[in-house]
């Protein structure tokens, strides 16, 4: 998080914040899951989250308001909406964004696929941006489809990683402390505010190291790489079932597996439709590399392709397919090979449209145990770095270890 300008009144905010309404059971000092477990039939809270989203991002510097600017070619608040979705327990997710913003808000929330998402217009504050979410979750909304809470956790639009158990000790904390009515034009933010006038018991919840804010521009790029870091961290081999290309398939995975020891290395067969592909899919692995033997060049790559684009994986991450060719240079020259292969370029250029990074990689095999062990590894640093840096101006390349 950025601190503010020295000497400003404003104090520095502090990432997720929450209000509860009066009358909250101060009693509940356990998550809506847990509490329900060890209180049969006692009714866990209602949580709400608001984003206020109205902000133009003049610090940012940037035509684009910071909370619309592309991360991986996704807007940045699409990941924070992401990050609350995943919390099964919060179950209306309400978005205020400037009245020219709305629907360009909507075209996020339906291109992503986000769920329990409602978007209200914001105010001319931040302030009046909050209270306007928090009236469209109060009950007495005419044609209101939001359930009313018990607690609303007030979070920023632009800090993409909160996680679980921070919201979770936010409303812990909110049940055990309670909140009072109050005047939003004073910041609900700010505790230091809070005790002052509004005289609640309010409690500061330390937040984890990676919730800050991003406010200026360089966040954007660091945004980015904490992310392309998640979502690098497994790797699945996907080759056929067909015993020679097994074997060597194999092999690679293992040289993987040693030489790649941070990331988690898992492999599939293509065989029966990818039917053992789809648990890895599932588990949301954005990261493949497809083992190519002999003659079948582009076979076994456009059948994991297939499955991919069906899967519909590649929305929320750029997914990496790295199609691995091995060839007999004794048989067919590597000039002729990289010619024959040259095509790739054109069918990148294609599953590019759909947010897939496709990359090419050429092994010589058969060869002395030795010399393929070393070009094994060498293909183990260009897959990591492929993944790693997720560079879409090189797709459809085909390099060489």
């Amino acid at each position: 998080m950025e601190p503010g300008p020295p000497g400003g009144s404003r104090p520095a905010e502090r990432g997720p914040c929450l209000s509860s309404p009066p009358g909250a059971d101060e009693a509940a000092s356990a998550s809506p899951l847990s509490a329900a477990r060890a209180e049969p039939g006692r009714r866990p809270p209602a949580v709400a989250a608001v984003l206020p989203a109205g902000g133009s991002g003049e610090r940012m510097g940037v035509p684009t308001p910071k909370q619309f600017c592309p991360v991986l070619e996704r807007p940045l608040i699409s990941y924070t909406l992401r990050a609350l979705e995943r919390v099964c327990w919060i179950k209306d997710i309400v978005v205020a964004v400037t009245g020219e913003n709305i629907e360009a808000m909507n075209s996020i929330i339906q291109k992503y696929q986000h769920k329990r998402i409602s978007v209200v217009e914001a105010g001319v504050t931040r302030h009046r941006s909050i209270f306007n979410g928090l009236k469209a979750l109060a009950e007495d909304q005419p044609d209101s489809k939001l359930c009313k809470p018990e607690v609303v956790i007030i979070h920023d639009a632009v800090r993409p990683f909160v996680e679980e158990d921070v919201l979770l000790k936010v409303v812990i904390a909110a049940k055990e402390h309670g909140c009072s009515d109050y005047d939003l034009e004073f910041g609900t933010e700010c505790l230091q505010l809070a005790l002052k006038y509004c005289h609640t018991k309010a409690k500061l919840v330390e937040g984890s190291p990676d919730l800050w804010k991003v406010t200026y521009k360089r966040d954007l790029y660091a945004a980015e790489s904490i992310i392309k870091e998640r979502i690098s961290q497994e790797i699945c081999v996907v080759m056929d079932s067909k015993e020679g290309e097994e074997h060597i398939g194999r092999l690679l995975e293992e040289v993987l597996k040693s030489e790649l020891n941070h990331v988690k290395v898992t492999s599939g067969a293509l065989c029966h439709a990818g039917g053992d592909l789809q648990q890895i899919i599932l588990e949301q692995c954005y990261n493949f590399v497809c083992v190519n033997v002999m003659t079948s060049d582009f076979q076994e790559t456009h059948k994991l392709l297939t499955i991919l684009e069906e899967s519909n994986l590649s929305i929320l991450y750029p997914v990496v397919v790295v199609s691995v060719h091995f060839f007999d240079v004794k048989l067919v020259p590597l000039s002729q090979k990289m010619e024959n292969l040259m095509w790739i370029r054109g069918f990148a250029k294609e599953v590019r449209k759909r947010n897939i990074l496709l990359y090419g990689l050429l092994i010589c095999y058969p060869q002395d145990e030795q010399k393929l062990q070393e070009s094994l590894r060498q293909a183990a640093i260009i897959i990591a770095a492929l993944i790693k840096e997720r560079n879409s101006g090189i797709v459809g390349q085909l390099l060489v270890a």
